[in-house]
């Protein structure tokens, strides 16, 4: 019998060989076809039928990345998959746009910018913002606004973005829920805000001399926590700044020392608090190591296990997870995840 020719047989079905040399492409649009046929996933991890009720788990992701913490420039994104905001537009727009791209956020994610309060190292890139991507829209009290028009050269068009908001009226901007909430300074006006997400919150509270009674009340709520520790009460009373600077600092409307946040965080710390980052450290009278050390020993009194933001085993075990907002430069994008 000769073996070069393939032998058939009546009882043999007949099977169509060359369908089998298809193009990778074409072979993939097979298996997807054949797949669906069969109600199977393209891929094993995935779940073409969840179960009634059940989300897309990426609907529940918080990001976060801080793009400039300090005098020099605040300025940070929160969002999830479907948009998110900034909060304080304190640096360059180049810098914001292509920090936020290098992290797979293109600015029609951003949706609006919120305004803590009208320094200029918080609010001087607001209207260029807005003015260059049209979409975003400005949202802060009407007394913030005008204190930008009265203290700063920002063009008065800056009117025309934006919205006003009212302190503890909470407003929605996609899928948050925003509440802006008193805090003392000297500026025009000043506030923090709560964010809500689902059951979740993150609060950011910086620019204040002390945490008055209803800014605890938001601030104990959180689970992702931005707040200030300015100075270091040493570096600033050996330090070159003039008497009346000094003075100003330290009262109730200036700026917190890493003492007085170590001490508040130590009473709040809870089991829902999850992340702790510290923001807006002076140049001249604190340094991150200062800061972290009194915050993270506070905490450890309090009975808390601290981790660091690297992600680490060790991180991943901890009660509460801390760290320092650089000051001129981005932090990598935090996925905040359901519990």
């Amino acid at each position: 019998m000769s073996y070069n020719k393939r032998q058939r047989f009546p009882q043999h079905p007949a099977i169509p060989f060359e369908e089998w040399d298809l193009p990778a492409a074409a072979e993939g649009k097979v298996k997807e076809g054949l797949a669906a046929a069969n109600g199977e996933p393209d891929n094993e991890l995935d779940d073409p039928f969840p179960a009634v009720g059940n989300t897309d788990p990426s609907d529940e992701l918080l990001y976060y990345i801080s793009l400039g913490s300090g005098s020099s420039g605040n300025c940070c994104y929160l969002g999830t998959r479907n948009g998110g905001v900034l909060i304080d537009a304190g640096v360059k727009n180049d810098k914001v746009e292509n920090l936020l791209a290098a992290n797979g956020i293109q600015m029609k994610m951003v949706k609006a910018i919120l305004l803590t309060h009208d320094h200029t190292d918080h609010v001087k890139y607001a209207y260029s913002l807005a003015r260059t991507h049209k979409h975003i829209r400005i949202f802060c009290t009407n007394r913030v606004i005008n204190g930008i028009l009265r203290r700063t050269s920002i063009s008065k068009r800056i009117r025309e973005y934006h919205n006003a908001i009212f302190k503890e009226i909470p407003f929605k901007i996609g899928d948050f829920e925003i509440t802006a909430f008193e805090v003392p300074h000297d500026s025009t006006d000043s506030m923090g805000f709560s964010v809500a997400f689902g059951d979740r919150r993150f609060v950011l509270a910086t620019d204040l001399g002390e945490i008055q009674h209803r800014a605890r009340h938001y601030i104990s709520q959180a689970n992702y926590l931005v707040i200030e520790a300015n100075y270091d009460l040493d570096m600033l009373r050996f330090g070159r700044y003039p008497a009346h600077l000094k003075a100003r600092i330290q009262t109730e409307i200036g700026h917190l020392d890493n003492r007085y946040t170590a001490a508040f965080l130590k009473e709040i710390v809870n089991p829902g608090l999850k992340y702790i980052f510290l923001c807006h450290l002076s140049q001249d009278n604190n340094t991150p190591a200062k800061a972290y050390s009194a915050v993270r020993e506070a905490l450890e009194e309090a009975g808390k296990k601290v981790g660091g933001t690297e992600d680490t085993l060790a991180d991943r075990v901890s009660d509460v997870r801390l760290a320092v907002l650089p000051r001129f430069d981005a932090t990598r994008l935090f996925v905040f995840r359901p519990d």
